[in-house]
């Protein structure tokens, strides 16, 4: 089949479509009872994201519950630096962990058989598109470059990753073969997610907000458009969107520069900013999920000024971040029932 039904792919092309087509990133997650039942049955969270029977089933537990436009994959950004050999770990109340790397740890990765201890997340992604509905578009994702590497020299998440900035400018050459490895990594395993059956993908640059001008230059464009080129010149056919949250005026050159097909856009971005984006192409967001949270009012009135705004371009819509543990379900539905019962 066409993707002429995937409503979502249609807007990657460059259509609109009123009401726009809807998902939330994390929308698999701990609000939802049936996420917290198979979580609580799979073990670690690195085994509920390299068990594929665990994962479909959360990867599709919104989809039965809301009907989304699109299903994400279930998996993690740091399974990357997990193939890589470093160690990576969740603790309860803690978060992700892992042995920070060094200079000569760095030197010494190697990216033999990453793809291959990421088969399960492909077999994932296979089972996925042959149980989702023909009309649901299939997301596969991967962290960028630079958002996978303040974890690996950390070791852990910080407030605005000063270890990985301070490692930057003391080891630049270090740091630069680091980000050039990972993006080559990454864009392999997002063709690989693609020819397992994905429609598209998504790049994840989390903490592209902790960065100046420069810096977001060379860790966040210059990284990601490697990758995007990378994974065009293998699968020409390939939609990609980019979330480099925080990143504000610098996402105004950021499409042009990376090469990227909608730019998805965090809740701090001014709706009139993001009009202007997407004179250039679709762009997908970006409800504060606290809104969400709050219910009422609060988040009838955030919906409302996204689909004025945006409503007439091509737009995904989604929340500017990931849906949050507190949000109610019930929420969440009238949120899917208020933007698709929208007309512009």
């Amino acid at each position: 089949m066409t993707d002429e039904r995937r409503k979502i792919m249609r807007v990657l092309s460059g259509e609109t479509l009123s009401p726009p087509p809807l998902w939330l990133m994390r929308q698999a997650g701990r609000y939802l009872p049936e996420y917290r039942e198979t979580r609580a049955k799979a073990g670690s969270f690195l085994d509920l994201c390299y068990t594929p029977d665990h994962a479909v089933e959360v990867t599709l537990q919104p989809i039965r519950r809301y009907g989304f436009d699109a299903a994400i994959l279930f998996s993690d950004i740091l399974v990357i630096p997990d193939a890589l050999k470093r160690n990576v770990r969740f603790t309860e109340g803690h978060g992700p962990e892992m042995d920070p790397i060094d200079e000569a740890g760095i030197l010494a990765l190697k990216p033999d058989g990453v793809i291959a201890h990421l088969a399960p997340v492909m077999e994932t992604v296979r089972r996925l598109r042959q149980g989702l509905p023909l009309e649901t578009t299939l997301l596969g994702f991967c962290g960028a470059p630079w958002t996978v590497a303040t974890y690996m020299i950390a070791g852990h998440g910080t407030p605005d990753q000063a270890p990985a900035r301070l490692f930057a400018y003391r080891h630049p050459k270090a740091f630069d073969h680091l980000l050039m490895l990972l993006a080559d990594i990454s864009a392999d395993y997002l063709v690989a997610q693609i020819d397992a059956g994905a429609d598209a993908v998504q790049i994840f640059d989390s903490w592209a907000g902790v960065l100046g001008e420069k810096e977001f230059e060379a860790y966040a464009v210059r990284p990601v458009a490697r990758m995007i080129a990378s994974v065009k010149a293998q699968r020409p056919h390939a939609r990609i969107i980019a979330f480099a949250k925080g990143a504000g005026y610098q996402l105004k050159t950021y499409r042009q520069k990376t090469g990227v097909d909608a730019i998805g856009l965090d809740w701090s971005v001014p709706l009139a900013f993001a009009r202007d984006l997407q004179q250039e192409g679709p762009v997908q967001g970006n409800l504060d999920p606290m809104r969400v949270v709050a219910g009422g009012k609060a988040l009838e009135d955030g919906i409302d000024d996204i689909l004025q705004q945006l409503g007439n371009g091509p737009l995904i819509f989604n929340l500017g971040h990931g849906i949050t543990p507190q949000a109610d379900p019930a929420n969440v539905a009238a949120l899917v029932e208020r933007v698709r019962g929208w007309r512009g």
